[in-house]
């Protein structure tokens, strides 16, 4: 068990040489990683380390937080006479596959 880093998040991404990108992944995966911690309550996490499964949770979706930080519907980048359009791609919930890793670990309230 190790903590997910930034630099594992943006070498993820393809980006492990972008030093902003690595600093914006370090702090995104602390939350990232909270919100796991406090999904499946603790468990699966020693001594505050998530399991190997859930750090790949956290890594996918950290990287799904940071290449969409404002969390915007849709986001279009403009270039020239050339724009591009993106929308539904950032963190909003844990998507199907991670829920399957989270919801192993998770205890349901009775």
């Amino acid at each position: 068990m190790a903590a997910v880093t930034g630099q594992q998040v943006a070498d993820f991404l393809g980006h492990g040489d972008d030093v902003a990108l690595v600093a914006m992944a370090e702090q995104h995966v602390q939350i990232v990683t909270a919100m796991a911690q406090a999904y499946t309550r603790g468990q699966g996490f020693e001594a505050g380390e998530p399991a190997d499964d859930i750090a790949a949770v956290v890594t996918t979706a950290t990287a799904r937080l940071v290449s969409f930080p404002d969390q915007s519907v849709s986001q279009t980048d403009t270039a020239g006479t050339f724009s591009m359009t993106r929308s539904g791609a950032g963190f909003r919930t844990w998507t199907l596959p991670e829920l399957f890793v989270l919801n192993r670990y998770r205890k349901r309230a009775r």
